[in-house]
């Protein structure tokens, strides 16, 4: 019972963290045309995810509990794949054939090559 508890309480501070990030980067950019504040989200878990996977697999102290709580809770919750493709389809629908190419291909180039940053940053930094 308590690791659902984690996964809650993590799922819950994800979320409200992707509300005022994701609002807050949307607002900076002033932009309607493109969903910054979604990819900035996105971008921002994929570093982390990078990172702590990198200690899961190095076997750094990283309980089940953390992994829990850091991972499937506040990551879990952080990055949203669904309103990524919602707002792709809403771009498609108005006919903005360009900003959803861009926003697929940022997600995904970004997004992969973010991992391996967030991977390389924790190597560098665990020596």
């Amino acid at each position: 019972m308590h690791k659902i508890i984690l996964v809650g309480l993590g799922g819950f501070i994800g979320a409200v963290l992707r509300y005022l990030i994701s609002g807050v980067v949307q607002s900076l950019t002033q932009s309607i045309s493109f969903p910054y504040g979604t990819l900035a989200v996105n971008l921002t878990g994929c570093f982390f995810i990078g990172m702590f996977s990198y200690l899961i697999e190095s076997q750094a102290g990283m309980t089940t509990e953390i992994r829990l709580l850091l991972m499937v809770g506040i990551l879990g919750s952080f990055t949203t794949y669904s309103t990524f493709s919602n707002e792709t389809i809403n771009l498609l629908q108005d006919q903005r054939l360009f900003f959803a190419f861009i926003n697929i291909t940022t997600h995904i180039i970004l997004g992969l090559s973010v991992v391996i940053l967030g991977r390389f940053t924790i190597i560098t930094i665990w020596r």
